[in-house]
């Protein structure tokens, strides 16, 4: 067996570890499913505990980075590090140690492109930062951020491969945050604060 044929499996495992419900677990002791809005993301996560939001958020990243350098490394060519970047997304929304309820691969999908297209990503991230200035709602800056990633990585002229992807893993990200598009229509969306609590 040719052993790119195993970077997608690879990537799924990486992109499975569910570090958030690991470090609540861990640390608090309890179930971070049960809490909040039930995710096992960073955001959740943070609202629990402000370290372990941090701590999240940078190991969700790091696991899909990692999926795309291991993809570069036992592949040739722009598909297999799509491939692992769209996988590591899978694992993180879908992980089997969780009977395949995750969270909404925001970070995941963050830190695998970046190891694709950290230029893309530089300007995804401050269009975030920007929507979540002026909105103060997490999910509605990780949406648009996510909607406009391959629209810059196709002005950016990264590989098609990668553009097409990218579009595929942001699909994925946006619809799993339908409750969040719900809510934010019906403006009973919670909003972002630094202090971990929910503002108002």
């Amino acid at each position: 067996m040719e052993i790119a044929y195993l970077i997608p499996p690879i990537a799924y495992l990486l992109g499975s570890v569910p570090f958030g419900y690991i470090l609540v677990r861990s640390a608090e002791g309890e179930d971070i499913r049960k809490s909040g809005s039930g995710n096992i993301g960073a955001t959740n996560v943070y609202r629990k505990s402000r370290w372990a939001g941090v701590l999240t958020l940078l190991l969700d990243a790091g696991k899909g980075y990692l999926a795309v350098l291991v993809a570069e490394r036992l592949g040739e060519g722009d598909v297999w590090p799509g491939v692992a970047a769209m996988c590591a997304i899978l694992g993180h929304v879908f992980t089997v140690w969780l009977r395949f309820k995750g969270g909404k691969g925001v970070a995941t999908g963050c830190g695998a492109y970046l190891a694709l297209a950290p230029l893309a990503v530089a300007t995804t991230l401050a269009a975030f930062v920007l929507v979540l200035a002026l909105t103060r709602y997490i999910s509605a800056a990780s949406i648009a951020a996510t909607a406009l990633f391959p629209l810059w990585a196709w002005l950016y002229a990264y590989p098609s491969p990668v553009v097409l992807w990218a579009a595929l893993g942001g699909l994925l990200i946006i619809a799993k945050h339908h409750q969040n598009i719900r809510r934010l229509l019906a403006r009973t969306e919670n909003k972002f604060s630094l202090g971990g609590k929910r503002a108002p």
